[in-house]
């Protein structure tokens, strides 16, 4: 009761000075006596707020920390093009040998045919991932030796040539969804080289050839079914806008495409017979590229480079 009298008596400075005291000394001794032994860690480890620096947008680099106007000595900070090209410009390079059995790639221009005539399309390399492409074998899966001669596919891309560069150079280790063409020829008349011509690009999964002495196939891969691949260079056209769909036809190839076609058949001795279609070796049923493809502007332009090796019989399809 002595005690209330006096608190009552001292000023109101002094009263809330008083209950602080008492306020603090309670919530100690409940802490003392409540909180167990790794609480601290679990406090210590809480999210705690950052203080971040404003960096003007032209200081910043890719994947730099905006913590800092620049990193500590000890960080390399990777600087890298926001969109790095797809291609590169044509490198002329040595191809590896092969062994003796295998068919030469490309085949040779034998010396004394007459000179094509002068024309230089764009060339580009983008090389495929090397999942999407392989060696071109000697034996087949069962061990028998294999040496056909060489064949060209053509195809159509039905997507556009961007699109379709990017999907061959992401890596697919499914064997699955591996593919790949050796060369695609885009609507201006850019031949883009995709797969050295002395490896097997996967562009026709289950093929037959129909040859002179035959029926033409290699079983590479014991769950897929025979195919061209192990023999053909398989070449296909960029298709146009309207044609990126399941339409049996559309508007066509340009001219362009037609001509650097011509000019890269025509530097491989690969007769006129075995020059054939994605859609003619094709023996899944689902394939029917390259559509709306005028075979009489193609051959024209064909026998045009005046090379007698490739006046036989007309290609299939």
């Amino acid at each position: 009761m002595n005690f209330l009298r006096r608190f009552q008596s001292l000023d109101n400075q002094l009263k809330a000075l008083l209950a602080t005291v008492v306020i603090s000394v309670v919530w100690l001794v409940y802490a003392v006596t409540t909180i167990q032994p790794g609480d601290a860690e679990i406090l210590a480890n809480q999210p705690q707020p950052i203080a971040i620096a404003s960096v003007p947008p032209s200081q910043m680099r890719p994947f730099e920390s905006r913590a800092s106007t620049s990193p500590p000595a000890s960080v390399t900070v990777p600087t890298v093009p926001l969109e790095p090209p797809a291609v590169q410009p044509i490198q002329p390079s040595p191809s590896p040998q092969l062994p003796p059995q295998a068919p030469q790639w490309p085949p040779q221009r034998p010396s004394g045919l007459p000179a094509v005539p002068t024309y230089q399309p764009r060339e580009l390399v983008a090389f495929a991932d090397p999942t999407n492409y392989g060696e071109r074998l000697v034996k087949d899966v069962y061990g028998r030796p294999v040496a056909h001669l060489p064949i060209i596919v053509l195809h159509e891309t039905v997507s556009s040539a961007n699109s379709t560069i990017s999907f061959f150079q992401t890596p697919h280790p499914r064997d699955e969804d591996q593919a790949s063409y050796h060369a695609l020829i885009t609507q201006d008349g850019t031949i883009v080289y995709l797969v050295p011509p002395d490896k097997r690009a996967f562009g026709a999964g289950n093929s037959v050839f129909n040859g002179p002495n035959g029926p033409e196939a290699v079983k590479t891969h014991p769950k897929f079914p025979p195919s061209v691949n192990n023999f053909a260079y398989h070449i296909s056209l960029e298709t146009p806008p309207d044609g990126r769909n399941n339409a049996n036809r559309h508007s066509g190839y340009t001219a362009a495409q037609y001509q650097s076609l011509s000019w890269l058949v025509a530097r491989a001795t690969v007769p006129e017979s075995r020059i054939t279609t994605h859609k003619a070796v094709d023996r899944s049923g689902s394939r029917t590229d390259p559509r709306s493809f005028n075979q009489q502007t193609f051959l024209s332009l064909l026998r045009s480079y005046s090379q007698p090796a490739l006046t036989a019989p007309r290609p299939q399809g």
